[in-house]
């Protein structure tokens, strides 16, 4: 991956001469960026490992996959935020003192006592997709930090084809995973938009949801063992694919983020690969009929592999960026649906009936099938943006369906008003991409013209946004996790007895406090 950007460096692309057009409309003027520095540059501090801790490390994993070198240093120095990479165009940055690379189960329990012992905090590092500050080397009160890259560990392991299952090492990432699935006839069929970088432990280590999540669930769903090393001993869970042997403690360590151990495989449930794919988009005069049709179909069971609504204002984006400047400036919002599998065509017509019954219109295959052939690369037009001195950042929510448009309205108002008060121009876009019987998520893409300082800009922002969606009433993250940046309000969210039940945890599990110290929980208050 680009060290200070998204994927593939020779993926990189300028924007589409649409978007440069439309953007002095949305933003007014916007003030051209200082130029990132070139990785060589980047000043960072003396790693405070000293030759013993190397050495320690070293006699675990062997020397040759022990690095302080200044480049390894850098490209784990974060995730891939808005803050992360507007952090990593700077000259001086903060990165892990070292990089170390287990290569099994054995090794990563080995590499925690030995972090333990010495007092050296570690950060679970997989894809190094985090979008919510989960990899952000933060030493605490230990003499310095290793970021416990998890590459090595990697492959399917074992295929079980008679109960439909499959154990994956962690390190494994979804591209990988799905090629040696596809070697058997099965899928796992998660999708998120990192899915060409992130891994299968971060999928579980941060309960992922993928675009598939309508007909295939999301990654917890999918997770039926799990195989952690902790600081005080091993975890190997999953005996059975039901049980009532007292509370299931797999989902305790999925959403945990490294914070309570290191998880090193999951077991998972796959399925036969889908022999046909069939694709629909459709257009509503507003984002509420459309959102109606969704809980329509959500409600009404059997629908498509994907669903998903953009609003007015990503809709008009979606269609500038294919360079269809006169429709997006029209009103009106746009779904895709996806089907996979079997039984299309009667899934299909009963879909369509309950989105027309809605307001909705089929508008054919094409923008469907650009979605699909992009979905991926939404990050790449985000370094675009970034380059051209806008500034670009996501956030997402759930709530009942009842609660839906009062909550995008609530989230759409606090990021108007939050940059307005800065004096920056903004452009606010949402999607639904997820649903249940019950509710949806809220995916937020928001533009701004900053001419301040923008990572403060951004932190008072969001910190207002945030204070908005718990009042009313959604969750503080839906599939991006907690991470740094929300576990200040996982409180308001779950109360203060549900932290203390994790303090708890991490005492039991992680007593010197080693593993990605201030993720997920939230600092304690001094009195």
């Amino acid at each position: 991956m680009r060290w200070n950007g998204w994927g593939d460096p020779a993926k990189a692309k300028d924007l589409p001469l649409a978007v440069r057009t439309l953007l002095p409309l949305l933003l007014g003027r916007t003030r051209k960026p200082e130029p990132a520095v070139p990785l060589e540059a980047v000043v960072l501090s003396p790693s405070a490992l000293d030759a013993d801790d190397i050495e320690a490390f070293a006699t675990i994993v062997g020397a040759e996959h022990v690095s302080t070198s200044h480049d390894a240093r850098v490209r784990h120095s974060g995730g891939r935020s808005t803050p992360d990479l507007l952090r990593l165009r700077a000259r001086e940055q903060t990165g892990p003192d070292g990089v170390v690379h287990p290569a099994s189960h054995d090794e990563v329990t080995a590499c925690l006592r030995v972090a333990g012992e010495r007092g050296i905090a570690v950060i679970p590092f997989g894809g190094g997709t985090s979008v919510v500050g989960a990899l952000d080397p933060q030493r605490s009160e230990h003499h310095a930090v290793v970021s416990l890259d998890m590459r090595r560990l990697t492959g399917v392991l074992r295929v079980d084809d008679v109960s439909g299952e499959a154990v994956i090492a962690a390190g494994t990432t979804g591209p990988h995973a799905e090629a040696q699935l596809a070697a058997h006839g099965y899928e796992l069929g998660h999708y998120p938009q990192s899915f060409r970088y992130a891994t299968i432990g971060g999928f579980a280590a941060a309960r992922s949801s993928g675009q598939n999540s309508a007909g295939n669930g999301r990654f917890d769903t999918m997770v039926t063992g799990i195989r952690v090393a902790t600081p005080t001993g091993d975890l190997d869970l999953g005996r059975s694919p039901g049980s009532a042997a007292g509370p299931d403690l797999i989902r305790v360590l999925l959403g945990s983020e490294g914070a309570f151990g290191v998880i090193t495989e999951v077991r998972v449930r796959v399925h036969p690969i889908p022999r046909e794919r069939v694709v629909e988009s459709w257009t509503f005069p507003d984002f509420a009929r459309g959102a109606e049709g969704l809980r329509r179909v959500a409600q009404g069971g059997g629908g498509p592999t994907v669903i998903r609504l953009s609003d007015e204002s990503e809709t008009a984006v979606s269609l500038a960026q294919v360079g269809r400047i006169g429709r997006a400036l029209a009103k009106g919002a746009s779904a895709v649906t996806v089907y996979e599998g079997d039984g299309i065509a009667e899934r299909r017509a009963r879909v369509s009936e309950l989105l027309r019954a809605s307001g909705g219109a089929s508008a054919g295959e094409s923008a469907a099938e650009d979605w699909i052939a992009g979905r991926f690369d939404g990050p790449y037009l985000r370094d675009a943006l970034l380059d051209a001195g806008v500034f670009c950042e996501t956030l997402e929510t759930a709530t009942t369906w009842s609660n839906l448009e009062a909550l995008k309205s609530a989230v759409d108002s606090a990021l108007r008003d939050g940059f307005a008060a800065s004096g920056a121009r903004s452009y606010v876009m949402c999607h639904v991409s997820h649903v249940y019987p019950t509710g949806a998520s809220l995916y937020f893409t928001v533009l701004a013209g900053i001419r301040a300082e923008p990572l403060s800009v951004w932190s008072a922002v969001k910190a207002r946004t945030n204070d908005v969606i718990i009042a009313t009433g959604g969750t503080i993250s839906h599939h991006h996790a907690v991470g740094r940046d929300h576990a200040p309000w996982l409180e308001s969210e779950i109360g203060s007895t549900g932290v203390r039940i994790l303090r708890a945890i991490k005492r039991e599990l992680d007593p010197a406090g080693i593993l990605n110290p201030g993720a997920l929980i939230p600092a304690e208050r001094t009195p």
